[in-house]
């Protein structure tokens, strides 16, 4: 039983793992394209009162979208930090826990925080390069 519990944390951390990279990618892809559409706009924005709007219904997607995608990371974050919980106290219980390096939960946490980051980061200047631009 206790093989099965430990294949069904790992496969969760798996899991975990796929849909924080997905999430990223997105952010950062979303956050370029709509920045690169934003920057095509800024000159004809400055007599074409329409496309102003339109570049800040851009701004408004970039900021929903970062938010939540800043938001599944956390929840990645904290259902990482549970899971390997389990496990360590799965290890502890069968007395191989002295093969787990604890401070590996801190640096997991530091990697959520720079994912965040970067992610806040492109948000931020895809929302303001367009308008410096413009």
């Amino acid at each position: 039983m206790i093989e099965h519990v430990h294949k069904h944390i790992t496969s969760e951390l798996q899991q975990n793992t796929r849909t924080d990279i997905i999430f990223i990618l997105t952010a950062i892809l979303l956050n370029l394209i709509a920045m690169s559409v934003n920057m095509g706009m800024a000159g004809e924005s400055r007599t074409n009162n329409a496309m102003l709007i339109v570049m800040f219904v851009f701004v408004c997607l970039i900021v929903l979208v970062n938010l939540v995608v800043v938001f599944g990371l956390m929840k990645g974050k904290q259902s990482r930090e549970k899971l390997l919980k389990g496990l360590i106290q799965m290890y502890k219980d069968q007395g191989v826990d002295k093969y787990y390096d604890m401070s590996l939960l801190g640096n997991y946490n530091v990697r959520y925080n720079l994912f965040i980051m970067v992610v806040m980061f492109t948000g931020i200047i895809a929302m303001i390069v367009p308008f410096i631009m413009r």
